[in-house]
C-alpha cells in the first residue's frame, strides 16, 4: 500500500511528466513554423545547385547538362526515401512542390537534349575549348604552343563553315536560340581560359594571344550568322507595333498551366476573364450614371483622368494613398503588420526608358513611381500623367506596398525561407485580392474611386484575354494595344508599354493571366474558410503569410486540411460564377 508521501511524489512526477510532454510538443509545433521535415533537403538541393551553377557555368554544353541530369535524378531518389504518409501537412506540401520541381528540371533537359542532337553539326567544331575548360578549373599548366595550334585549328574550322553555312537549311526559333546559346557558352569557356593565364603565364601570353582574338572574333561572327540562319516564315511579324515576342502555342500554354496547378484550359481561362468583365462592365456603369455620364463610361474615366496631380507632386500625392490604404487595413484589422515594414519601404523615380515598358508604378520594399521627367515628349508626359492620377493609384497602392509586395517580400524572408517556389499566381495573385476584399469593404469613397479600381480590374481580366489570344496566335501586338485602349480605357502609350512589357520583358507567358487567376483563388479560399467562420480575416490572412510562396492550391491544402497524395495532380477549380 502507497504512503501519503509516495502518492505525492507519483503525483509530482506525473505532473512534470506531462509538464515535459507538453513543452516538447509545444516546441515541436513552434518548430512547424519555420520548418517542415523536407527542409534539410530542399536547403541543401538550393545550395548544391548553387554549387553546381557556379563550377558548370558554361550554358548549353553537354557536360552541364549531363551533370545536371544526374543532380536532380539524385534529388529524385533522395526524396522519395523520405516517409510521405507519415510527414506534416506542411511537410507533404514540400515534398509535392519539390518533386514538381524536379520533374520541370528534367523536362527542360530533355528538350535541351533534344534540340542540341539538332544542332550540334554547326556547335561542336568548337567543342575543343570545353576540354581547355576543363583542365583550367584545377589550374593545369597548358602547353602553350599546342593551344594555340587548337586555337587555330579550330578558327579555321569556324572560317570553313562559315562559307558553306548558306547553303544549309533554315533552323526554326528555338533551334536557332538553341544553337546561340552554345555557342555563347563556347565564347565564356573560352574567354575563362584567356583570362587565367594570360599576364601570368609568359609562355601562354606569347603564344595564345593572337590565336585567341582571331577565334573570339571569327566566333562571334558565325554565331551572328546563325542568328540570321532562323526560318523567318517562323518568326513573328513586326505588326507595326515595333514589339516581337515569342508566342508559345496552346500545348505550351497547357503544360505551363498544370504546372502552376491551374485545372483550367485557355478557353475557359478567356471564358472566365469575359465573365470578370461583364461584372466590371456593370459595376462602371453604375459608377459612371453616379457621377453624372448616364452609360457613357468613357467620358466619366476621362473626367478621372484628368485629376492628376501637378508635376513633381506625384511622390507626395502617393506617400499620402499610401497612408490611406494602411490605415483602412488596420481600422478593419485585417492582418498583422510587422512595424519593420511600415519602416522601411521608400521610393524612388523610374527613368524615361524604363516607363516605357512600365507605365505604372511598381512596388516591393521599393516604391518606383511612373512620372513625367523634363526630357520626356509633351503627349508622353500627359499620358503618364494621366494614367498614373490619384484615382488609378489609389486603387493599387496596397497592392505594391502594404499588404501586398513589400509585406509579401518582408514575410517571406522571415517564414519558412526555405520554401523556393516562386509563383506568379501567388505573388500577383494575393496582391490584386486586396484590390477585391477592399472593395467588398467599401475602401472607395466616391465614384471616382470606384472607376478607378475597376480601371484595373477591367485590365487585369484584359490581360488573360490579350495574353492568352496573343500566345495562341490569334492576335497581333497590335491587336493586343488597341483591346487595351478600346476596351480598357488606356494611354496609348501607356498600352504600348504594358504589351512591350508582357511579351518583350522577362516575363513567363503566364505572367500576366496570374495576377486575377490567382486573386480568384484567394477570393474561393476566403470564401472557404473566412465567411464559412472557421477563420477570420486576419488569421485567414497572417496564415497566408507564414507559408510563404507557392501555388495557391497547396496554401488551401494546407489551411483546410487537404488530403494528399505523394503524386498529386490537380483538381482545384476555384472559380463559381
Amino acid at each position: 500500500m502507497l504512503t501519503t508521501g509516495t502518492k505525492r511524489n507519483l503525483t509530482l512526477f506525473a505532473t512534470l511528466l506531462l509538464m515535459l510532454v507538453a513543452g516538447v510538443l509545444s516546441a515541436q509545433s513552434n518548430l512547424l513554423l519555420q520548418t517542415s521535415e523536407v527542409n534539410d533537403l530542399l536547403v541543401n538541393y538550393r545550395a548544391d545547385l548553387g554549387s553546381l551553377n557556379r563550377f558548370y557555368f558554361v550554358a548549353g554544353s553537354p557536360e552541364r547538362r549531363e551533370r545536371m541530369r544526374t543532380f536532380y535524378n539524385e534529388y529524385v531518389s533522395k526524396l522519395e526515401q523520405l516517409p510521405f504518409e507519415t510527414l506534416s501537412q506542411g511537410g507533404k506540401v514540400d515534398y509535392i512542390m519539390f518533386k514538381k520541381t524536379l520533374t520541370d528540371e528534367l523536362y527542360s533537359l530533355d528538350i535541351e537534349k533534344k534540340e542540341y542532337e539538332q544542332v550540334k553539326k554547326y556547335v561542336t567544331l568548337c567543342d575543343p575549348v570545353y576540354e581547355l575548360e576543363k583542365k583550367r578549373r584545377r589550374g593545369l599548366t597548358l602547353n602553350s604552343e599546342e593551344v594555340a595550334r587548337t586555337l587555330r585549328d579550330v578558327q579555321a574550322q569556324l572560317q570553313d563553315a562559315l562559307k558553306k553555312l548558306s547553303a544549309e537549311p533554315n533552323l526554326s526559333p528555338a533551334l536557332t536560340y538553341r544553337a546561340e546559346e552554345i555557342l555563347k557558352g563556347h565564347r565564356a569557356a573560352l574567354k575563362s581560359v584567356y583570362d587565367f593565364y594570360y599576364g601570368y603565364d609568359p609562355q601562354f601570353t606569347w603564344w595564345v594571344a593572337k590565336p585567341y582574338q582571331l577565334l573570339d572574333s571569327t566566333l562571334n561572327v558565325y554565331t551572328s550568322a546563325i542568328k540570321k540562319k532562323v526560318d523567318k516564315t517562323k518568326l513573328p511579324k513586326d505588326d507595326g507595333s515595333g514589339i516581337i515576342g515569342n508566342p508559345i502555342g496552346r500545348d505550351e500554354i497547357i503544360r505551363q498551366l498544370t504546372f502552376e496547378m491551374i485545372p483550367y484550359t485557355p478557353e475557359e481561362l478567356v471564358d472566365i476573364a469575359m465573365k470578370e468583365f461583364a461584372w466590371c462592365d456593370k459595376e462602371m456603369l453604375k459608377a459612371s450614371n453616379e457621377m453624372g455620364f448616364g452609360n457613357d463610361w468613357k467620358k466619366a474615366l476621362e473626367k478621372v483622368k484628368q485629376t492628376y496631380v501637378p508635376e513633381g507632386r506625384q511622390p507626395e500625392a502617393m506617400l499620402d494613398l499610401y497612408n490611406q490604404s494602411v490605415d483602412f487595413i488596420k481600422k478593419h484589422d485585417l492582418i498583422t503588420i510587422p512595424p519593420l515594414s511600415e519602416e522601411v519601404w521608400r521610393m524612388r523615380m523610374m527613368s524615361p526608358e524604363q516607363q516605357k515598358v512600365s507605365p505604372f508604378f511598381l512596388g516591393g520594399e521599393v516604391l518606383q513611381i511612373s512620372y513625367p521627367t523634363a526630357d520626356m515628349g509633351h503627349d508622353d508626359k500627359l499620358m503618364s500623367m494621366r494614367g498614373n492620377n490619384p484615382h488609378f493609384s489609389r486603387a493599387v497602392v496596397h497592392h505594391e506596398l502594404i499588404a501586398g509586395h513589400h509585406l509579401q517580400q518582408f514575410m517571406n524572408q522571415r517564414n519558412k525561407a526555405y520554401r523556393n517556389f516562386r509563383t506568379p499566381f501567388w505573388t500577383e495573385g494575393w496582391a490584386l485580392y486586396w484590390e477585391m476584399i477592399l472593395w467588398d469593404m467599401n475602401f472607395p469613397r466616391n465614384a471616382e474611386d470606384k472607376v478607378g479600381m475597376l480601371f484595373w480590374r477591367m485590365h487585369r481580366c484584359a490581360r488573360i484575354i490579350f495574353s492568352l489570344n496573343y500566345h495562341t496566335t490569334k492576335w497581333t501586338p497590335q491587336q493586343c494595344i488597341d483591346f487595351l485602349v478600346d476596351r480598357v480605357g488606356h494611354e496609348r502609350a501607356n498600352a504600348e508599354g504594358e504589351v512591350r512589357r508582357s511579351f518583350t520583358g522577362r516575363y513567363g507567358p503566364l505572367y500576366q493571366l496570374a495576377y486575377m487567376m490567382g486573386a480568384l483563388q484567394f477570393y474561393a479560399l476566403k470564401k472557404e474558410v473566412v465567411d464559412s467562420g472557421k477563420m477570420t480575416y486576419k488569421q485567414f490572412h497572417d496564415a497566408v503569410m507564414r507559408e510563404n510562396s507557392m501555388p495557391v492550391e497547396m496554401v488551401r491544402a494546407i489551411l483546410t486540411n487537404q488530403n494528399l497524395s505523394k503524386d498529386f495532380t490537380t483538381n482545384w477549380r476555384f472559380y463559381g460564377k
